[in-house]
């Protein structure tokens, strides 16, 4: 499964600082253990990960992997992370170029346990492809944070050494549902079309159910064909059931066909939430279509998350302010990052704070320490389940959804309305 589009290409800068970075990465190392030539008090992990330097996934992928690297030079930059015992931890990345091919995972994260000896793994990018290294983390006793991974399924397989960044696909449109509640409890009628392929389909027959326990009614649930350009016939039905809400969608061009020709038959609604397009810059291309309507977002930059806000729910605050992320990477990369590199970096935050609160690397002492977080970070909230049925899936992250405003220029702006812990705007509802 598929489910996240880049806004756009890195930019030249981004391109040769992260070729280099692969060139020294992927450079032949000793097979000896991460410890080798290190001096009592100071320990060298290595990370392990793929990367589709090729491929479908290469952009987002790429993006996810600077976020990664930015975090380790960060902390190597400082010297590294300090134990209670006095032992400094500092990080080496090892990885390969998985091709965008999930067959090619599972024998690149074997090469990573056993020639490279890496001590911790990252994920790929994509639910697909981390789906592909999951049994292979666990297979070896090696601890896998999931970035950029997003659905339910892997993490009801009992792994127990598995733990996911992202919020699980299932709740990627439940957000909105909170939002209109919030807004309208009373709203009634919802609209539901989605793309039919297995990520769409899985997340609004998810929605489907939340709405409707919510106490919404769903006058229309449909499905339309990858590729779809011309939405007249599912538009005339959603006219026909004249719904308060429409939400749905599925990748980028397919939803912005879609919001395109609500917006151009004239299909009003109080409220529009769509699947992936439109936290992407270009959706703003679309003019008047694109006001008003909503879209789920893992990261903006945007996002007030602050340690105010964790205080206010009795969390831990911990790491960088999203302007400071922001900036760095902006630095590293002459880029805006993307929710891509955000996971990325957040991937590598989390696995810091559970060594420095294990104040261990020992498999065991990580797993008990990422069991028990429970806090927030420029990327949100983060905390994992740990019961048998779904070990490792996160259940502090929320989804951010953003809408298209304009600004006392006039222009279309994208603004964070939810949650309130984050949002930059208030929602504009009825939509405009």
């Amino acid at each position: 499964m598929t489910h996240c589009h880049a806004s756009r290409c890195l930019s030249l800068l981004s391109v040769l600082v992260v070729a280099a970075l692969i060139c020294t990465a992927c450079a032949p190392t000793p097979a000896a253990g991460p410890s080798s030539g290190q001096t009592a008090g100071a320990k060298k992990l290595i990370v392990g990960f793929t990367v589709s330097q090729t491929g479908k996934l290469a952009v987002e992928s790429m993006r996810q992997a600077n976020g990664l690297q930015l975090w380790m030079k960060q902390v190597n930059d400082r010297g590294g992370t300090k134990l209670s015992d006095g032992t400094t931890v500092t990080f080496e990345a090892k990885f390969y170029d998985d091709e965008s091919n999930k067959d090619r995972v599972p024998e690149l994260y074997t090469k990573l346990i056993n020639e490279d000896k890496v001590d911790i793994l990252i994920s790929p990018y994509s639910s697909g492809l981390a789906d592909a290294a999951a049994p292979v983390s666990e297979q070896y006793g090696k601890i896998m944070i999931t970035a950029g991974a997003a659905s339910d399924s892997t993490y009801q397989k009992g792994y127990k050494l598995v733990f996911q960044m992202y919020t699980p696909g299932s709740q990627y449109l439940t957000g909105a549902i909170n939002m209109l509640i919030s807004v309208d409890p009373q709203a009634g009628k919802i609209a539901i079309v989605h793309e039919k392929d297995t990520f769409s389909t899985g997340v609004c027959a998810a929605l489907k159910a939340y709405a409707e326990r919510s106490g919404y009614e769903t006058v229309l649930f449909e499905s339309y064909e990858t590729g779809t350009t011309d939405f007249a016939p599912v538009i005339d039905r959603v006219l026909a059931a004249k719904p308060a809400v429409i939400m749905g969608g599925g990748h980028y061009a397919d939803t912005t066909a879609f919001a395109q020709q609500l917006y151009d038959k004239g299909a009003k609604a109080r409220l529009v939430a769509l699947l992936v397009a439109p936290p992407d810059p270009k959706f703003a291309d679309m003019g008047d279509a694109a006001l008003g309507v909503i879209g789920p977002s893992q990261w903006e930059p945007q996002a007030r998350y602050r340690a105010e806000a964790a205080a206010s729910l009795g969390q831990e605050w911990y790491g960088p302010a999203v302007a400071d992320f922001t900036s760095a990477y902006q630095a590293a990369y002459g880029d805006v990052p993307s929710y891509h590199s955000a996971g990325g970096y957040a991937a590598g935050l989390i696995l810091q704070k559970a060594i420095e609160k294990a104040a261990s690397y020992d498999t065991a002492k990580l797993k008990t320490a990422l069991e028990s977080l429970d806090l927030m970070t420029f990327f949100g909230g983060v905390k994992f389940d740990v019961s048998a049925a779904n070990h490792g899936l996160q259940i502090g992250h929320e989804m951010v959804y953003i809408q298209w405003q304009r600004d006392a220029s006039n222009n279309l702006i994208k603004q964070v309305v939810w949650p309130p812990t984050s949002k930059s705007a208030d929602v504009l509802y009825p939509s405009p």
